[in-house]
């Protein structure tokens, strides 16, 4: 799982930089699926009914079923290309110096997606948000709430191609009534780059939001992008709020070597309500890569009791067990480990900066204490997911567009972006250019508006403080499904 694509072997350093970009979204332009058993049950309890809302299109006409969409694509038009002998060392040789951020890279490393849209691709668990709603106790809420926060970056594994730079109000809505939510994203800030999002159940059960906006730091072999911004998740119907900021994402081997991607630190979930809090350790490869992936943490309640022990993958699964018998079974473990140890070389744990790190091999499955509760386990990717930029099947879906759509959307949907669609397309002629013509036309509008001493106005977000945590965030201010659209910029 840790190896690198055949894609990417052939590629100089600063490529693999713009490839690791990818992870935020934020590398400058200047500018239906396979669901789990656990899934289906939960969906077949959630009151799909949409007809008590509002929500229809701008020329007055309603779609048969949200966005038009019946079923949802398994592939994409065309599949990807191989990278591997395009060189952009030519284009980066100049840029020495430059922040990571405003190094502008050809669009052939990137995937057909803006950055919006991965975003969304938060939601693909969403069943254990449903599940923690139905959920009587708090800790078996948190227990849910806690796989979520896992699964949403679950979709990073093995991805390596850039999304576009969201334009400034650039917007996505994803509709899936199949699942039970609705989303919203947009781009509230070019400089820096700030993604807003807001999404809620279809049966008003859950609110998740957020504001994304990253921070890169170069560390010589490899890029790190912390975390910025609070996500948050509110369960209405227990009047509870949860809140956690992302893992520390981070590629390694950027000049030379074999890429790699890890994520590690501390992730903090806390129910404001009830004072439990949830710690979770996405490790840290270690030697020999024996952590490679791992996620460890647990459940305490107010009074910092311990509850419930949490462990796995998040590119595989997460199962839960009483602090008891993890211990136990840790302990037996130690005095395994302590009996087969050996002796290591001295010379192993010499580093050499001129030197790749070597690329850690992870194991394929996550040892099993008995008497465990699995928590979540990623969806299997399809067949073709290789030649589709390793989509899940949930990704695939995302820039589908129908007959009718466009009369839904707005003009400024991710969906409607021609660069984006034409890569879709395997026309790459036709998406650089337009690519260029729309980083040209966002530089004219910021200079009209410096010209007339205008400020930007977002639409459908508005800058302010968490209202859990007190933190700078933005917050979604209403109203866009009533799909009033007459205001919207004219970005593309």
């Amino acid at each position: 799982t840790s190896g690198e694509p055949d894609l990417l072997k052939n590629l100089p350093g600063p490529a693999k930089i713009t490839i690791f970009l990818s992870r935020t979204g934020f590398d400058s332009d200047n500018s239906s699926g396979e669901f789990s058993e656990a899934h289906q049950k939960v969906t077949g309890m959630i009151d799909l009914d949409t007809s008590k809302n509002n929500r229809i299109g701008k020329i007055g006409e309603r779609p048969s079923q949200e966005n038009g969409i019946q079923k949802h694509r398994t592939s994409l038009p065309a599949p990807m290309f191989s990278r591997s002998d395009f060189s952009v060392w030519t284009i980066l040789k100049k840029c020495v110096g430059l922040e990571l951020s405003k190094i502008t890279m050809p669009i052939a490393f990137n995937e057909p997606l803006s950055f919006l849209q991965r975003i969304t691709e938060y939601m693909e668990h969403v069943y254990l948000i449903h599940r923690a709603s139905c959920q009587p106790q708090p800790l078996e809420r948190m227990q849910s709430v806690a796989a979520f926060a896992v699964s949403a970056v679950a979709s990073q594994w093995e991805r390596t191609g850039k999304p576009f730079n969201p334009l400034l109000g650039e917007t996505y809505e994803l509709i899936r009534e199949d699942l039970g939510f609705r989303f919203i994203s947009e781009q509230v800030s070019h400089h820096p780059p700030i993604s807003a999002f807001h999404s809620e159940g279809l049966n008003h059960d859950f609110l998740f939001h957020g504001s994304i906006y990253p921070k890169l730091k170069f560390w010589g072999k490899s890029v790190e992008a912390e975390p910025r911004g609070t996500i948050t998740l509110e369960l209405l119907k227990h009047n509870e709020a949860y809140t956690w900021t992302n893992p520390t994402c981070c590629v390694h081997n950027v000049i030379i070597g074999k890429l790699w991607i890890e994520q590690y630190g501390t992730v903090e979930i806390l129910n404001h309500r009830t004072g439990h809090k949830c710690v979770l350790h996405f490790k840290p490869c270690g030697l020999f890569g024996k952590e490679l992936h791992k996620v460890e943490g647990h459940i305490q309640d107010k009074n910092k009791k311990k509850l419930f022990v949490i462990y796995g993958k998040w590119t595989e699964c997460l199962w839960g067990i009483d602090p008891v018998s993890y211990e136990s079974f840790k302990k037996q473990e130690r005095r395994g480990d302590h009996l087969r140890k050996a002796k290591l070389d001295d010379s192993s744990g010499k580093a050499d900066s001129d030197v790749a790190d070597d690329v850690p091999v992870a194991q394929e499955t996550v040892q099993v204490i008995p008497g465990s509760k699995l928590l979540w386990r990623i969806n299997t990717r399809p067949p073709n997911s290789a030649q589709m930029y390793n989509f899940t099947s949930f990704t695939v879906s995302l820039n589908e567009l129908e007959t009718g759509m466009e009369k839904t959307l707005p003009p400024t949907d991710c969906r409607l972006r021609p660069d984006i669609r034409g890569m879709e397309n395997g026309n790459m002629d036709l998406a650089s250019q337009e690519k260029e013509r729309l980083e040209e036309k966002q530089r004219e509008a910021r200079r009209e508006r410096a010209r007339e001493e205008a400020e930007w106005q977002t639409r459908w977000f508005y800058p302010g403080n968490n209202p859990y945590t007190g933190t700078p965030d933005w917050l979604y201010a209403g109203d866009y499904f009533e799909r009033n659209f007459s205001d919207c910029p004219d970005i593309y």
